[in-house]
Formats: C-alpha cells, sequence, structure tokens
C-alpha cells in the first residue's frame, strides 16, 4: 500500500507489537488517584509499579497472562477519525473471542469490549490510544490468563458501578488458553479488519 504525504509517495510500516507486561498499574490521562485502592508501601510489597503515561483514560492494570496489542499503525492510509480506530480495536477483539463461542459486546458511553448476560457486564478488554500525526500507540489489553485479584487494588477504567466487574478468557471458560494460538488469532483478526478498512475507504487494494 502507499500513500501520499507532503506531496510525495511513501509505503507504510505498519507494526503490531504483543507482550506480556510484568505486574504495574497504568495511569492515562484522565487518571484519579484514589482509584488506585492500595497504599505505596501495599505495592513495593507486592513489587507492582504505578506509571503515568500519555494514553487517553483512567487506571488500568497490565501483567503475565494478559496479551497487551500495540498497534503502530499510519492511519493516513486507513482515515483520520480516532473514534473509528478504536471502534475497529474492538472489532478484532470481539472476532477474537468468537473463535472463544464468547460474545464480545460494546456498551453504549463505555470504551472497550464487554461480556454482558445473566451474570452482569464484566470487562473483558481494556482500549486506550494516542496519536502523533496520524500515527497510532498504545491500544488493547485483553485479559486471557490474567490474575484478576489485582484489579481489586483499583478502580478500574474509572467504573464504579456495581453491576460491572473484570474477567478473562480463561474463567469465562474455565481453563487455561493458549497464549501462543490467541495470539494468531488477534494477527489474523487484525489483518481481516483494517483490509476490510482500507477497501471500503480507498475502494481499491493498491
Amino acid at each position: 500500500m502507499s500513500a501520499i504525504r507532503a506531496g510525495k509517495a511513501y509505503i507504510a510500516d505498519h507494526k503490531l507489537l504483543f507482550c506480556e507486561h510484568n505486574s504495574v498499574f497504568t495511569l492515562g490521562k484522565t487518571a484519579k488517584m484514589d482509584h488506585l485502592l492500595s497504599t505505596e508501601s501495599e505495592l513495593k510489597h507486592q513489587g507492582v509499579q504505578t506509571i503515568k503515561i500519555n494514553r487517553g483514560g483512567d487506571i488500568t492494570y497490565h501483567g503475565p497472562g494478559q496479551l497487551t496489542v500495540y498497534p503502530i499503525f499510519d492511519l493516513d492510509f486507513f482515515f483520520h477519525d480516532v473514534h473509528k480506530y478504536v471502534r475497529l480495536l474492538e472489532e478484532v477483539v470481539i472476532q477474537v473471542l468468537n473463535k472463544y463461542g464468547l460474545a464480545g459486546v460494546r456498551l453504549e458511553g463505555f470504551t472497550g469490549v464487554w461480556l454482558e448476560d445473566k451474570l452482569g457486564q464484566r470487562k473483558i478488554c481494556a482500549i486506550g490510544v494516542h496519536l502523533s500525526r496520524w500515527v497510532t500507540m498504545h491500544g488493547l489489553a485483553l485479559n486471557v490468563n490474567t490474575e484478576l485479584d489485582y484489579f481489586k487494588q483499583i478502580v478500574p477504567c474509572g467504573i464504579k458501578e456495581k453491576n460491572k466487574s473484570v474477567t478473562s478468557i480463561a474463567k469465562e471458560l474455565g481453563r487455561p488458553i493458549d497464549m501462543l494460538e490467541l495470539k494468531q488469532f488477534v494477527a489474523e483478526e487484525f489483518k481481516n479488519v483494517f483490509a476490510i478498512a482500507y477497501k471500503n475507504e480507498k475502494g481499491d487494494t493498491n
């Protein structure tokens, strides 16, 4: 694919980075410190860091068993619409969850992907992004085999409603998930979702 910037054609070099962080609480641009429920000494005893970062959103947890995905995409190739970009990240996760028989949904007013049924509303994927000259940074955090007790130490993403909680694929299915297989699914769905977005926006596949 090629695009035009400043009158010159160039080739995109999109990247998709996968990682599992050591346990850390990250605070986005709108984070409130009172949403961190543990004391500094408690966090130090657990070996858990807190870091302020420039993504959107409040406070969340990253750690082992959670797949954190950092797309580094040049949106000049796709569209200039941050909200649409976030919706596509949600769509990637929804399609991946379908492969495990889980019906991921969006909740109006809440970014990310949720499960919703008679057991309540459970957030399974957090999303927070930042863009510079339409190049994307940060991304999504999908709870796969995540130790969910860490979320009890924060108000996750600033969401205080009692009918909303946090979950993982492993918790929902009652078994550990093969992370390598899941990464392959995520990579496939990024390719599918963003290829469709490119075709719909540009009308061709240059």
